[in-house]
């Protein structure tokens, strides 16, 4: 692998973002709504509340945080694809000497810096507003954050790959996956609440355990290593299976010519 390669690639993105006010104020924007919806709610449900309710239900903010972790992870990976789409560029990428795992390597650090930039935003915009610190999780933020890290790949990686093989029609997808899984990975309430249909497919989500975990940790204080471990093993399949399908729908398109038809359509 051509680090080099890679850093080029990474700096590319960072340029787009540089040059473009509104694509970098939309790193904070959506993010920043949210928190304030998710906040007020949550002051509002304390306000009502007795007993134990209005200190634990401060897991909503925390919750929010945390799918936004995910859901930019996600959208790091499609959107600086659909960048190459948009500005037509896709085949000048792959006729340099780049590959595929390069590329996607590429669009990952970017998402990071995506990821790490919102993120500081929420935790100062959570402390100030409401003030509450995500680091009251303590070293359980470690393995929550690198799974929903790795999830997020995964799922920028399968959509990136569907995209491939349906054409820039199937471009909603984009952001419409994440919130697909959403009622599934039990974001803002426990797998308990869910049909019992609901429940196998909801445990089969790494994001699931995350946000189960997390709320353990704020009940009780301890870290659930069950759920980091099933998290991680359900990380290790969904990224090895969207590697391996977007392995696939690339070579597809490449042998079908689609690729160098990207942003003509």
């Amino acid at each position: 692998m051509n680090l080099r390669c890679v850093w080029v690639l990474m700096l590319r993105y960072v340029f787009i973002y540089r040059r473009s006010t509104v694509r970098l104020l939309e790193v904070f924007f959506w993010p920043g709504v949210g928190l304030l919806v998710w906040g007020y709610v949550t002051r509002f449900i304390q306000s009502a509340g007795q007993g134990e309710l209005p200190h634990f239900i401060t897991f909503l903010i925390g919750a929010m945080i945390l799918w936004d972790i995910l859901f930019r992870a996600q959208q790091g990976v499609v959107l600086s694809f659909l960048e190459d789409v948009w500005s037509r560029n896709l085949p000048n990428i792959f006729c340099a000497p780049v590959r595929l795992r390069e590329y996607i390597l590429a669009m990952f650090l970017f998402g990071l810096l995506r990821v790490g930039a919102a993120l500081t935003f929420l935790v100062l915009l959570a402390w100030v507003l409401y003030h509450f610190s995500l680091f009251t999780l303590g070293f359980a933020l470690l393995p929550f954050i690198a799974n929903l890290l790795v999830f997020g790949l995964a799922l920028g990686v399968i959509t990136v790959a569907i995209i491939i093989r349906f054409g820039q029609g199937a471009e909603p997808l984009a952001w419409a996956i994440p919130f697909i899984i959403q009622p599934f990975a039990a974001v803002f309430y426990p797998v308990s609440i869910l049909p019992a249909a609901m429940q196998l497919p909801s445990l089969a989500i790494p994001g699931t355990h995350v946000f189960e975990g997390m709320r353990e940790v704020i009940r009780t204080g301890r870290l659930s290593w069950e759920h980091v471990g099933w998290a991680m093993a359900l990380n290790i399949i969904y990224l090895g299976v969207a590697m391996w399908l977007l392995v696939r729908m690339f070579n597809l398109a490449r042998v079908k010519g689609s690729l160098g038809k990207w942003g003509m359509q």
